[in-house]
């Protein structure tokens, strides 16, 4: 009786229905935009959007080592404030949209910093240049990830230095500095 007792308790313990599974999200291109905006001529502010991200958010609300976030964004949806601006911005003199059409991130950590905030650390590749960012994000309403309801909507920022990514013309007039708003919509998948 003693080992059936022993027996029931260890296949308990290695249950994997015990332990939370992370729970993989796709980001919903048309309800995903990424802000870019720095300063221009020393005080004006100047903005541009990409549109059409993909990518996935994977969270386990119980162990933030299984989470993990890549994104896709094309450089080609990139609008600024008006049509020079966008032209100049996806030229060779910023984004080179022609030969690096991709923008690309990956996290190597999300760390939950309780109330529905999270620190994303990652890899941000611009135009084949990699380099690591730090991002603050929080979830709607400062909720918690409820794998529940099927869905997630996150606000991340963070900021970049233009020129540590290949961009360094016009540095008289544009500010090396860019900062970076994300809104993320995703849709959690399925499980096979």
């Amino acid at each position: 009786m003693m080992r059936a007792a022993c027996l029931c308790t260890l296949l308990a313990l290695l249950s994997p229905v015990l332990y939370a599974a992370p729970v993989t999200y796709a980001i919903t291109p048309d309800k995903t935009s990424i802000g870019l905006s720095w300063r221009a001529f020393g005080h004006e502010f100047s903005q541009a959007r990409l549109q059409g991200v993909t990518g996935t958010v994977t969270l386990n609300p119980d162990e933030d080592r299984d989470d993990r976030i890549e994104v896709t964004i094309p450089v080609g949806t990139l609008v600024a404030s008006n049509s020079l601006l966008t032209w100049q911005l996806k030229s060779n003199l910023f984004f080179d949209a022609e030969h690096y059409p991709n923008i690309h991130f990956v996290s190597s950590r999300v760390a939950s910093l309780g109330g529905g905030n999270y620190r994303i650390f990652g890899v941000l590749t611009v135009k084949n240049v990699s380099r690591p960012v730090v991002m603050l994000a929080s979830l709607d309403s400062g909720k918690t990830i409820d794998p529940a309801s099927g869905s997630l909507a996150l606000h991340a920022t963070t900021a970049i230095s233009r020129s540590a990514f290949g961009m360094d013309r016009l540095v008289g007039v544009v500010d090396d500095r860019v900062n970076i708003a994300l809104a993320i919509a995703a849709q959690g998948r399925q499980p096979l």
